[in-house]
């Protein structure tokens, strides 16, 4: 097996995540307190909570679980789900079960590294990047173009991360009927789905319509619960289903039996807590969209389809990586500079930056970039 390179992003977080006073980059929305969970359990759910085994739990994840993600699609059953110890571990395993060496792949970037490095390690891989110029649009006709006979895997990822990007649902359906026609699979990172401005921008979970489509999804992003480290994949392909369950044997084996419950919890009370997710969402982002109109000499923002996160571009001289790593030792508040987000396989923009708008202390946060700013960027 290669070695894995570094993972750019997480070893940048290990180093300053916990060691400073803001993360302005944050991915995921506010995180829901064991408290406030617990108030929004029905009587079943409490049962469960209360009678709750510290066991081991099926590999497939239990009954209960699977029914409530199954609950979040239109046409998935319990029986096309696999879960796992959190969204990245999904990544990997499917990774490795769809592709050989033999294989191509194609890949969208900007994306989550994982999507593109693990790819790269087993086969080739074409690289499709969104279009800064374009408000991140994909041009579908690349990848048609890109597609060789022995492609296996196309690897989307929608709301995307880093740039909030949404693709028109015609789009989508392009994709998949491209798929279809070439007997490809079609792997969508959906895990900022149910965060949309704009609710009719809202894309279809593609494992609903296509049987080679791979939905990856979990409960860190839109339910504010990364701790819980629950993830999965849904999909009508039970041969892959069997092959990533058996690789999962080597991995987390099966999932956190606590975790499993009060994920179901967050399922079942899923209507209000993407009530909360979509109201920090839109208070945050119109005190976002204010102060990068004070500040458009130094930024170039696009307003983000869906997500908690954007990815505006820095147009001050010194460039992004000294305006980053300034902030932190002026003002110890954390943005997430583009080179973690350099691609392989494709040419990166740079001079973006990632920044989050899912926490209630964005504004704090934000005063003290103006103070920084203010300081030293004056026009």
């Amino acid at each position: 097996m290669a070695r894995l390179p570094d993972f750019q992003l997480e070893t940048f977080f290990s180093r300053w995540e916990f060691n400073t006073k803001y993360n302005m980059c944050a991915s995921n929305i506010e995180s829901v307190s064991l408290k406030e969970l617990l108030l929004l359990s029905n009587v079943e759910d409490k049962k469960l909570w209360t009678k709750l085994d510290l066991g081991y739990t099926e590999t497939y994840g239990s009954l209960n679980i699977r029914e409530a993600i199954a609950d979040t699609y239109d046409n998935i059953n319990s029986n096309d789900i696999l879960t796992f110890a959190g969204g990245e571990e999904g990544i990997y395993v499917a990774m490795q079960c769809i592709l050989n060496k033999n294989d191509h792949a194609i890949v969208i970037t900007p994306n989550y590294q994982s999507s593109e490095t693990l790819p790269k390690l087993i086969c080739e891989v074409t690289g499709i990047g969104l279009n800064p110029d374009d408000n991140w649009n994909l041009d579908i006709q690349e990848i048609i173009s890109a597609i060789k006979s022995n492609t296996r895997l196309i690897s989307i990822n929608f709301p995307n991360n880093p740039t909030g990007k949404i693709i028109s649902m015609d789009a989508l359906y392009e994709l998949i009927n491209i798929a279809k026609e070439k007997d490809i699979y079609l792997f969508n990172d959906e895990i900022y789905r149910l965060m949309e401005r704009d609710k009719s921008k809202r894309l279809i979970q593609v494992s609903d319509i296509y049987e080679k489509g791979i939905s990856l999804n979990g409960m860190s992003k839109s339910y504010g619960m990364p701790g819980l480290r629950i993830g999965w994949i849904a999909t009508k392909d039970h041969d892959l289903l069997d092959r990533m369950e058996k690789m999962k044997h080597y991995l987390s084996i099966c999932n956190s039996a606590p975790s499993e419950i009060l994920a179901i919890i967050a399922l079942n009370s899923r209507k209000k807590i993407l009530d909360r997710t979509n109201k920090i969402v839109i208070k945050n982002l119109k005190i976002l969209n204010k102060f990068f109109l004070e500040y458009e000499y130094l930024f170039d923002w696009k307003e983000p389809d869906g997500g908690c996160i954007g990815y505006p571009k820095y147009k001050g001289t010194d460039g992004v990586d000294i305006f980053c790593e300034k902030l932190i030792k002026q003002e110890s508040v954390l943005l997430l500079p583009s080179k973690v987000y350099t691609s392989d396989i494709v040419k990166s923009p740079k001079n973006h930056f990632r920044i989050g708008y899912g926490h209630v202390n964005m504004l704090k946060g934000l005063e003290l970039i103006k103070k920084f700013i203010n300081k030293n960027y004056n026009k």
